[in-house]
């Protein structure tokens, strides 16, 4: 199950998401996602498990705590809705 977890202070890192969720069960993979341009966390992340079982508990038990200093949101993933392509302003387009 992948969980999609919000409000996560900016200093929170992979390894730390992942070391939360441990404690729940096998973690396969924790990711802190962070702005392309600056490396800085955007403050959510993603943690996959495969044990849906455990995946359910962590989510129930550590949804609404505060987690080094911030309360976080915890929530099984959505899919990613395909957005539509951006267009890009160019200056010297004549019209």
């Amino acid at each position: 199950m992948n969980i999609f977890i919000a409000g996560l202070s900016f200093n929170i890192n992979d390894a730390e998401l992942a070391n939360l969720f441990e404690e729940y069960g096998q973690v396969n993979s924790a990711r802190v996602i962070t702005d392309r341009n600056t490396r800085r966390s955007k403050g959510y992340g993603f943690v996959e498990m495969d044990d849906d079982e455990a995946a359910a508990k962590a989510i129930a038990e550590l949804n609404g705590v505060e987690y080094a200093g911030r309360t976080i949101a915890v929530s099984e993933a959505r899919p990613q809705e395909e957005r539509p392509q951006r267009r890009e302003f160019r200056h010297d387009r004549r019209y």
